[in-house]
């Protein structure tokens, strides 16, 4: 049977002296302590608050690095937003077992299978990142005309050998505040891209997710997200429990690149900023279910895209646009059954978005299907709506199979309702 050597610290002298010894694999720090270096833990080390200790680092310092089987516990971690607050150390070749819970962070949160990394299996439950910095991480997945900002909280399988599998299970991810966002996404989980290595996530639960990246209005090859899974992630279960809102130019609220069977979101979708879209499709997804309202209010804001991949079956409850060239729902691949409870409704005209890494010019049509596009079947309820003159409430360049929309398909403009085709 394993011997468990506890040591009870509580000085910053002392926790340093701890985690160099190999032999402690259970650290229990039981004050506040600042002032510290970069702590890196010892393989199968557990660190751990007692009742909760706050742990601050010095200025220029990253926070808790982990090695192998570490567990981190009841602490907040705080160093600079733009460092990280916890690590991996990626010059071994499996971090085994690494458990993360009941967390407070300033800083990133960045888990990497690089370098010798080739296993590994993350436990991340009640992780709540009050402030971080991503964008100077600049290793960036692209794809489709841009590339992605990594997260304040990012686990992110970077081996292009597709026999590299990285495990995960993450529930309670919170990022950022509603006046203070975390600069960059917010959650982004990445395998290297398709036919590389993968990253599988049973469960990926988030709670309030608040992020600005702070990208300039006009840049064509550049995206961020509230909630990202990039390519090379397979995820079993989405679920967004808390509101996401992003506020600037290119922040995607929702985003999958991957495979996802169940994508769920409890509370509402916002976007602020132009081409700031609700929800973004360019992998698999079996169902998707919102089941609070996408709103937009930037340029160019989407409320839903498929331009690759496809959707099985999506039910939202309400989609509402502000800007001009904000389209509702705009379908370009084939997919399956479309339901929306509570009807689609723009209020702008025509204008820019970001279409696959180029600024293209649309106008708010409450429902779009392109050339190329198809549809199952869709149904909305509550009507579709458009303020602006000139914009038409449906455009079918592509096939619907079964259409049935209630509560009527109006111009409030005053225009006709005639479909565009």
């Amino acid at each position: 049977m394993e011997t468990i050597n506890h040591r009870g610290v509580s000085t910053a002298e002392d926790l340093i002296v701890a985690v160099r010894d190999r032999g402690l694999n259970c650290i229990v720090v039981s004050s506040d302590l600042n002032g510290l270096p970069t702590l890196q833990l010892s393989p199968d080390q557990a660190l751990i608050g007692e009742p909760r200790a706050t742990l601050r680092f010095e200025d220029g310092s990253d926070g808790a690095g982990l090695s192998s089987g570490n567990k981190l516990e009841n602490l907040t971690l705080i160093a600079a937003p733009e460092k990280r607050a916890l690590f991996n150390d990626t010059d071994i070749a499996d971090f085994g077992h690494l458990e993360l819970r009941n967390l407070t962070l300033t800083g990133v949160a960045q888990i990497l299978a690089a370098g010798s990394v080739k296993a590994g299996h993350v436990e991340a439950h009640n992780i709540d990142i009050v402030s971080a910095d991503a964008r100077a991480y600049d290793i960036r997945p692209k794809a489709y005309g841009v590339e992605v900002i990594p997260g304040a909280f990012t686990l992110w399988n970077q081996q292009l050998d597709p026999s590299v599998t990285i495990t995960a299970d993450l529930t309670g991810i919170s990022a950022g505040r509603a006046r203070a966002p975390v600069r960059g996404s917010g959650v982004f989980v990445s395998g290297a891209g398709d036919g590389a290595g993968k990253l599988f996530v049973a469960r990926l639960e988030t709670g309030a997710i608040y992020c600005d990246a702070g990208i300039v209005r006009g840049t064509a090859d550049r995206i961020s997200g509230g909630v990202f899974t990039c390519y090379g992630a397979v995820v079993e279960v989405v679920r967004t429990s808390g509101a996401v809102t992003t506020y600037g130019p290119n922040d995607m609220v929702l985003d999958n690149w991957g495979t996802v069977d169940r994508w769920i979101s409890e509370e509402k979708i916002t976007s602020h900023g132009p081409s700031g879209i609700g929800f973004v499709n360019f992998g698999t997804i079996n169902l998707l279910k919102l089941k609070a309202p996408i709103e937009t209010f930037g340029q160019g804001a989407r409320g839903f895209n498929v331009y690759a991949g496809t959707v099985h079956s999506a039910e939202f409850d309400r989609i509402l646009t502000h800007g001009d060239g904000a389209v509702g729902i705009q379908i370009s691949r084939t997919v399956g059954r479309i339901s929306v409870q509570r009807g689609i409704e723009t209020f702008g005209g025509t204008g820019e978005s970001l279409v696959k890494g180029v600024m293209t010019e649309l106008s708010a049509i409450p429902f779009s299907v392109k050339s190329g596009g198809s549809v199952q079947a869709l149904r909305v309820d509550g009507g579709l709506r458009t303020h602006a003159s000139g914009v038409v409430p449906i455009e079918l360049q592509g096939g619907v199979e079964s259409l049935l929309v209630n509560d009527g398909v109006k111009s409030l403009a005053g225009e006709e309702n005639t479909p565009q085709q």
